[in-house]
């Protein structure tokens, strides 16, 4: 759909805007690059709120990196630079350059504090569920410390259900099954969104990625120092294509100063048994330290059989050189998982769980009906399958090299590269008409006795030997999607501070080879096959895509402290993703074929697959603008208008993208007159951090947000009208447009130094433009909600601290769903209730703590949907809740 008019009106009120403070840079090239700071002695994370408005830098943090620390005096004409590093003095924090020209703080190896100044500055400071950033754009964040408070070894992506705006749900109580794991954020799915991890590019978040892996198959868990999301428009410097929703950043923690070694041990419901081991070298001269980490995690998935496993290893490693100009951090990853899939439910139903049938394999051809038979199969759509599972393995590494030629120049390169060889199998039953067609396509083309209605059928006179005989004379045959993506790329930004203006230059290359192929193997008596083991020797290979991608974005920046209480921002990004999509094995027409009544053959014989081709998505010029207003010590104003767009998913058969359509022609025609997705945002917002002297309350956080999105171009595969009798025949087209709006609110209450409350609540309205028309049914979805997305929800966390003593009561409530395009049907609500408590020990000969956890997840053992896949007409695909569980860690530290 082509944007209204006014858009053109817009662009070039953007475009002035950011030429304006562009050209302000050369009138302000002498000034002072210092600003007048005025900080009293105060508790460290206030006194770093107040840094950041005084001298206009984005200064992000964590509660507990500055709990119980407290910040001296600063006063003086001083630089950026130079005034963090007087108010770190002494603390053991450490400031790290961000891309964008702003800091990170982070823990170092802080003195330890004597009894009575700790209970001193207890008395300030207590833990914050969730730190806001000092941004133009809604940046919040949630802090590795707080990821494993909710749950040990839980995936990053499930700890941001905490923040406002947010909608995750997942069938696995550690967020770690990939297959049915959803993500929303201001009505956008989990691959309209950006990853990143350290500045590396994590791709689409994809179930099959095609251009990344996922956050946790990327970094351990309890490596991760701090999960941020830019809710609303992501960094113009962030390494994605696909942001249309915003920016996910995943930082994995640094290196410790001082060397030791971290063992984490988890047992619990299901028998879970995870174990974390870690070992630091600390410094060991010249700047240099480094750490190995290990992760195995073995659970049985609460709704299958003892015999089945989920988890796998993880190893990671991270050396950093911090000389006096240069910064050198190198990072290597390797995973090897297989996760067992849930299979939905076709809803409503009365059912909750489908469960599997593996490893008893007599039982499920017991209970599936002969090869002479015409029965069909038990409790169709739900019925139990053999397995079904995700098998992933990853390399990832980079080096990362910052160099800062001046006070005022600087110069970061990075370096990665990622190697995944991944699988999704699938032990199904051959008894269905659709598996059929495609298995007789290819074993016994010329079995036209067993043909009806255009399909291969046991309707009549049972399964065709042939086909039974081939795929092992059980019922069932093992169907894989295969992956191999080799990508490797080079971010490199130019930092500059020139009198008021922070100009940040810079350029993302990656190169990505990605192959996706679809086989189907033999299950046999003697060979029965596992989730956990890649079949081999396949009967055929029904189609197989190779990819050619070549990515090149490039972005400029000027931020413009206007006044010490005033930053204006204004740039642009350009991005060129050019994919070269290939079908060196074209799936049969005939395997392609759905039910023709009245057909006595196979009557798709003249479909012509794709044979590729290449497609470029491209926009020179996607802006953003943005202000911060400080117009109180305490308040700041932020707003921010953005432009983005998502390349075409260079992915094949059965997926919403130009290379999934099933004819050459209908590819050439989306080439001429098909558009990328893309979208304008707005959001504009208030942020607070106050403290409060009253005997009851003492401190308020917080930040208010209203957000709208135009989002045009939506990409959906339907069938051409008019296409004729054969069936087949789906293309990809422009839908229109959906609209949104909404608001989000969060707040943490502090009530001296021991106890305080987190609230989030969020409504969101995300609204389709336009009808459309699938083969001959007219979809009236215009004016319906988008589905999947609840239009109230709201998560809270009340926290308790004494001592060694930490007691979190958590919990979400998400609203009624609809879960079909129409709004037809729509899901019922849910509430889920967790609980964590820890106590840690100190002072214990050759330790330097232990720490004993217990956590309980979903408290009330609701039976509720997770995750659902919306539906057309009057049923969703809905995933089940996983039931309360419990579980203790033991963390002894060295």
């Amino acid at each position: 759909m082509t944007p209204p008019t006014r858009y053109p009106r817009r662009t070039v009120l953007l475009l002035s805007a950011g030429a304006t403070i562009l050209t302000q840079t050369l009138s302000s090239a002498f000034a002072a690059p210092a600003s007048s700071v005025h900080i009293a002695p105060q508790p460290m994370g206030q006194a770093l709120v107040t840094l950041g408005q005084q001298t206009g830098r984005n200064i992000i943090f964590t509660s507990d990196a500055v709990a119980n620390l407290r910040a001296p005096a600063v006063d003086g004409t001083l630089s950026p630079d130079e005034a963090v590093k007087r108010l770190l003095r002494g603390s053991g924090l450490k400031a790290e350059a961000m891309p964008d020209g702003g800091v990170i703080i982070r823990k170092g190896t802080p003195p330890r504090p004597k009894p009575q100044r700790l209970r001193e500055t207890q008395a300030h400071e207590i833990e914050q569920i969730v730190a806001t950033g000092h941004r133009t754009r809604s940046v919040m964040s949630v802090s590795g410390d707080e990821m494993q408070t909710l749950m040990p070894g839980q995936s990053p992506m499930q700890a941001l259900d905490l923040l406002p705006g947010v909608t995750f749900t997942n069938v696995d109580p550690w967020g770690n099954n990939e297959q049915n794991s959803s993500i929303y954020v201001h009505g956008f799915n989990q691959n309209q969104l950006g990853y990143t991890m350290d500045g590396v590019p994590l791709g689409a978040g994809a179930y099959g990625n095609y251009n990344g892996l996922s956050p946790q198959r990327a970094a351990i868990s309890e490596d991760i120092g701090s999960t941020s999301l830019s809710s609303g428009a992501g960094a113009l410097g962030t390494a994605s294509t696909s942001n249309l929703g915003g920016t996910i950043e995943f930082t994995t923690r640094d290196p410790k100063q001082k060397a030791g070694a971290t063992i984490n041990q988890t047992f619990g419901s299901y028998s879970t048994f995870r174990t974390f081991a870690r070992v630091d070298t600390g410094n060991f001269g010249n700047g240099n330290s480094a750490y190995m980490a290990f992760a195995r995690q073995d659970a049985r998935p609460w709704n299958l059989g003892n015999a089945n496993r989920q988890g796998g290893y993880q190893v990671n490693g991270k050396f950093v050189h911090k000389g006096e100009n240069t910064t050198i951090t190198a990072y290597f990853d390797w995973q090897n998982k297989a996760e067992p899939n849930t299979q939905g439910l076709t809803a409503p139903t009365d059912l909750y769980a489908r469960g599997a049938f593996y490893p008893d394999l007599n039982a499920a051809m017991a209970g599936y009906p002969a090869e002479s038979s015409t029965k069909a199969g038990p409790a169709t759509p739900n019925n139990k399958y053999y397995f079904s599972a995700a098998q992933r393995t990853d390399y990832l590494t980079y080096l990362k090299i910052s160099h800062r030629f001046s006070p005022n120049l600087t110069w970061d390169n990075q370096l990665y590269f990622h190697y995944d060889d991944g699988a999704g199998v699938v032990a199904t039953s051959i008894r269905t008409n659709a598996i059929l067609t495609i298995l007789g396509t290819y074993l016994d083309p010329t079995g036209t006795k067993y043909i009806k209605n255009g399909q291969f059928t046991y309707s009549v006179a049972g399964i065709d030997p042939k086909v039974w005989n081939a795929t092992g004379g059980t019922g069932f045959a093992v169907r894989t999607t295969e992956y191999n993506d080799y990508r490797g790329g080079l971010t490199s930004t130019l930092h500059y501070h020139l009198g008021h203006h922070n100009i940040e230059l810079g350029g993302w290359y990656e190169r990505n080879n990605n192959m996706q192929a679809r086989r189907w193997y033999p299950l046999t008596a003697t060979n029965t096959l596992t989730p956990y083991e890649r079949p081999t020797n396949p009967l055929f290979t029904q189609w197989q895509n190779n990819f050619y991608t070549n990515t090149f974005v490039t972005h400029l920046q000027d931020s413009w402290k206007v006044t010490p209480r005033l930053t204006l921002t204004a740039g642009f990004k350009s991005e060129l993703v050019y994919t070269n999509g290939t079908l060196p094995i074209a799936a049969l027409p005939q395997s392609l074929a759905s039910s023709v009544k009245g057909a006595k053959t196979i009557v798709d014989t003249s479909t012509q697959t794709i044979a590729g081709g290449t497609i470029p998505s491209y926009n020179p010029f996607l802006p953003a603008f943005g202000a911060l207003w400080n117009f109180t010590q305490h308040e700041q104003l932020f707003a921010n208008i953005q432009e983005n767009m998502d390349s075409f998913a260079s992915t094949g058969y059965g997926s919403t993208s130009p290379w999934a359509v099933s004819s050459q022609a209908d590819f050439e025609k989306f080439k001429r007159s098909g558009k990328p997705e893309s979208s304008w945002t707005y959001e504009t917002g208030i942020r607070t951090s106050h403290p409060i002297n009253t005997r009851i309350l003492t401190g308020i956080s917080g930040q208010l947000e209203y957000y709208h999105v135009d989002f045009y171009n939506r990409l959906g595969t339907i069938s051409p009208p008019g296409q004729g009798i054969s069936g087949v025949g789906n293309t990809v087209a422009n839908l229109g447009s959906v609209s949104t709006n909404g608001m989000d609110l969060s707040f943490t209450l502090r009530f001296g130094p021991h106890f305080s409350i987190y609230d989030a609540v969020s409504y969101v309205s995300s609204i389709y433009g336009n009808d459309f028309m699938d083969g001959a049914t007219l979809y009236a979805t215009q004016g319906k909600m988008v589905p999947a997305i609840p239009a109230w929800s709201d998560k809270f966390a009340v926290n308790y601290n004494q001592g060694g003593f930490n007691a979190q009561f958590s919990g979400s409530y998400m609203g009624v769903r609809p879960g079909t395009i129409t709004n037809s049907v729509m899901v019922p609500p849910r509430v889920l209730l967790a609980f964590s408590s820890s106590y840690t020990f100190h002072q214990i000969p050759h330790m330097n703590s232990l720490k004993l956890q217990f956590n309980a997840s979903n408290l009330t053992n609701s039976r509720s949907w997770s995750s659902i896949s919306a539906g057309d007409g009057s049923t969703y695909t809905g995933y089940p809740t996983a039931p309360r569980m419990f579980f203790g860690t033991v963390s002894a530290a060295f």
